[in-house]
């Protein structure tokens, strides 16, 4: 009999070995593991229902609407007493989009109120009548803008990348020192500010922290600092406020049609004949504002001027706003108005070609031009605040400068 050599009979025993183990280390087939709860965002799933949309109609109420989409009036009051705590149904606006998810063809089940970009209001309307509110997620971005004007600032604003919704918070930052009807090619704005993103759209600018306007070699800096008076927010570097007696404009984001000259040849009479204002182009209807805080001396028709109101700001300021379509609901001589009130609305009554604000200023009873008119400032920050709004000044410059400058490392 031949004998097995020996390295082959270990490799036949190993071989047995790593079988025998190989099956016996099988493990049982598991279990499937159990479905985990679905969570839906509106608190339910809207895949089997039937659904309506639409938008508010103008004058609709929440009770006419719900009427309307087959919910009794007992059913709807007791959806306004259920989400009262956060939601006003006095607020219930025209235009705003709904959608009804319907379990068959009548019977309602739940609607989905949007409120606004964020927030929608879901009411349960069948079986446990409920309500809860609905908010999408919100992303806080810190941004930079460096923006230097080509062609408009709209424009401009939207080549660099930043959201035009920045321009509304410069306006109102800026509106005692920068003309914005004005801005020249070349004039740049950088800014250090904050938006909420929803949806991967820009839809609020929640504060500006610095800014800093250019034209030529001078800067003009606009620094966020709170003193807790209520009152101005915004101080250039020196503890200026940014705040002025007088605004730059009477009204946003339209056009000079005609400026302040001596020797203009009228669009109607074709003569030369001074035009001691400024024409702002505008559509009909655009509110107009008074530039500062005064009295309303005139308010009628003036002529060739049409519907006119004048204010007499202190004893050496006046200003003129003509050709207004209407007055500000209850305007009467004598009546005390704020800096930024409305006054009235753009229009073209009297002698004019167009619908645009005829604006004028007197200094001392004589017309100056408005756009190179130096309005004094407001009140300068408190003393206590100085070596405050010093140190953050240089440290929001210098963040502002390093964001701008810094490039990521590929």
């Amino acid at each position: 009999m031949k004998r097995i050599p020996a390295a082959v009979a270990i490799l036949f025993i190993l071989t047995l070995s790593c079988t025998w183990t190989g099956r016996k280390a099988t493990a049982p087939a598991q279990e499937p593991q159990q479905k985990k709860d679905t969570v839906f965002p509106l608190g339910f799933c809207t895949d089997s229902f039937r659904v309506v949309d639409g938008k508010v109609p103008e004058g609709a109420t929440f009770s006419g609407l719900m009427g309307s989409l087959g919910l009794s009036g007992e059913d709807t009051y007791k959806l306004i007493q259920a989400s009262d705590s956060f939601f006003d149904v006095r607020k219930f606006r025209a235009g705003n989009s709904w959608k009804a998810f319907y379990e068959d063809s009548t019977s309602l089940k739940y609607l989905v109120y949007q409120e606004n970009r964020v927030r929608s209001i879901v009411f349960q309307c069948r079986d446990s009548l409920a309500a809860w509110p609905y908010d999408k997620e919100v992303i806080h971005q810190e941004k930079v803008a460096d923006v230097t004007i080509n062609s408009s600032l709209w424009v401009d604003m939207l080549e660099a990348g930043a959201s035009p919704l920045i321009i509304v918070e410069l306006a109102d930052i800026y509106a005692w020192t920068v003309d914005f009807f004005g801005l020249q090619k070349g004039d740049r704005f950088r800014v250090l500010y904050h938006q909420d993103v929803c949806e991967e759209e820009v839809f609020r600018i929640t504060d500006v922290e610095y800014a800093v306007f250019s034209r030529g070699d001078k800067d003009a800096h606009a620094l966020y600092f709170d003193q807790g008076d209520g009152g101005n927010k915004y101080w250039n570097e020196k503890g200026e406020s940014m705040r002025k007696a007088f605004l730059k404009a009477p009204l946003k984001f339209t056009r000079i049609s005609s400026g302040f000259t001596y020797h203009r040849l009228h669009p109607v009479h074709g003569v030369v004949r001074p035009h001691t204002a400024i024409d702002y182009a505008a559509p009909t209807g655009t509110p107009v504002m008074s530039i500062g805080d005064g009295t309303v001396i005139s308010r009628g028709w003036a002529g060739g001027g049409g519907n006119t109101v004048k204010i007499r700001h202190n004893s050496v300021y006046t200003t003129s706003y003509m050709h207004l379509s209407k007055y500000a609901a209850g305007l009467k001589v004598g009546d005390r108005v704020h800096q930024g009130q409305v006054i009235g609305y753009v229009g073209m009554t009297g002698t004019a070609t167009g619908p645009h604000l005829d604006f004028r200023v007197y200094k001392n009873g004589t017309p100056i031009n408005p756009l190179t008119m130096e309005a004094p400032s407001g009140d300068p920050i408190q003393e206590q605040y100085k070596p405050a709004l010093d140190s953050l000044y240089r440290l929001r410059s210098r963040k502002l400068d390093s964001l701008l400058t810094w490039k990521p490392v590929l």
